[in-house]
């Protein structure tokens, strides 16, 4: 019998720096709901702290084309690409970690420049990510432009190289995704916090990195079979994207702030059902979603045989000719427009949309409630509570 989240809304309870822990949603939280919304966050903060993150990465950026450019001028273009990857995004990452620490910051504590300057690294540990998952699955866009391995096997081809030029895109889309996590690295270490606040960061910064590693890999075993179902879905959501998308950031902040341990346990009371809220609207807009707003075609997941948690549902659902259309539709590259259609349709009828949409609803309510509670500031509070609606009404 499946212990899937919808049936029984049971999730990980708070746990410390290196467990993914489960929360529990009861009555009393559902009910605190009703509370009227916290006004939203102030246009003009958050402008700043994206500006604050942009600047940061360019000022790291140009520093680092400088160097490669001195190794050898046909390095440039790397420098370039991972400029590219990492200007676009909304800067969610880093949000939830500088407010993660607003919220349990002392007086005297860590510089707000340097603060900002060390969660800029998570858009390096993300551009890593996104690069070595569109190699996986055979992405061929991000963000309204060529995957990393398409640029790069263009480039060979436009330069009149040897050898195969699918295989140089994949080998330098590899390094680049590599040469991000290194970069990752050496932001958070020259961002100018303190010696102190840089040792209990790195706790929660090797835990998030081993994290979404493994999840990288569980979505490969998924792919090739494992982890079947709906909950083996949900498993490789929680550790490919979840956990680095909003539970590590905060706790991230927490840590650089020398936060107490009721704040850190509420941070993935908080973290953990919203980042997995975060990566099911991620789902829906990959099939569902407007190209001319996403950046990547809406039949891309499709293509690519990605097997959400959208998928599992429809075929749990699904009478035989369904099941039959997943199996012939899904992963075939050579499907079109309407064989796409006829999948979309069937995700409607079975009701697999509407119940992923009620996960999105009830985890993104119990983490408002869990920040309506939080033991932290007042303006932390309603950042973040204006940040968890942003992250999962989004568009794109």
């Amino acid at each position: 019998m499946s212990v899937f989240p919808s049936l029984v809304l049971e999730q990980s309870r708070p746990a410390g720096w290196g467990d993914t822990g489960r929360v529990t949603a009861g009555a009393q939280q559902r009910e605190s709901l009703a509370r009227p919304p916290e006004p939203p966050l102030a246009a003009a903060e958050l402008d700043r702290l994206r500006a604050a993150v942009s600047d940061a990465l360019t000022a790291f950026l140009d520093r680092q084309r400088d160097i490669l450019a001195g190794m050898d001028a046909t390095l440039v273009p790397v420098a370039d690409e991972v400029r590219a990857l990492a200007s676009g995004g909304k800067r969610l990452r880093p949000a939830f970690a500088y407010w993660g620490w607003r919220g349990a910051r002392v007086a005297g504590g860590e510089d707000d420049d340097a603060v900002l300057r060390a969660v800029a690294a998570l858009e390096f540990v993300h551009a890593s990510a996104l690069v070595h998952d569109d190699v996986m699955d055979g992405a061929r866009t991000r963000r309204g432009r060529p995957a990393t391995h398409i640029g790069f096997a263009a480039r060979h081809a436009g330069d009149d190289l040897d050898g195969d030029g699918d295989m140089f895109g994949t080998g330098a889309a590899i390094l680049i995704g590599d040469l991000a996590l290194v970069w990752s690295d050496e932001l958070l270490r020259c961002s100018g916090i303190s010696v102190a606040a840089l040792i209990r960061a790195r706790v929660v910064w090797d835990t998030m990195r081993t994290e979404v590693t493994a999840g990288q890999y569980l979505d490969l075993l998924r792919a090739a079979g494992g982890l079947p179902g709906p909950d083996g879905a949900l498993t490789v959501a929680r550790y490919k994207s979840a956990g680095y998308t909003v539970q590590r950031p905060l706790q991230l902040g927490a840590a650089i702030a020398g936060a107490r341990q009721d704040v850190v346990d509420t941070y993935a009371a908080i973290g953990l059902p919203l980042g997995e809220a975060f990566q099911l609207r991620d789902d829906v807009l990959g099939v569902f979603g407007d190209p001319a707003v996403t950046g990547k075609s809406a039949d891309d997941d499709l293509r690519e045989g990605k097997q959400t948690l959208l998928i599992a549902l429809a075929e749990q659902r699904a009478d035989a000719a369904g099941r039959r259309l997943l199996d012939e539709v899904l992963g075939d590259p050579a499907a079109g427009t309407a064989e796409f259609d006829a999948v979309r349709r069937l995700l409607e009828d079975t009701g697999a949309r509407a119940r992923v949409e009620q996960q999105i609803t009830e985890r993104t309510a119990v983490a408002r409630a869990a920040i309506g509670a939080a033991p932290i500031a007042d303006d932390a509070r309603q950042a973040l509570d204006a940040l968890a609606v942003a992250a999962t009404s989004r568009t794109a």
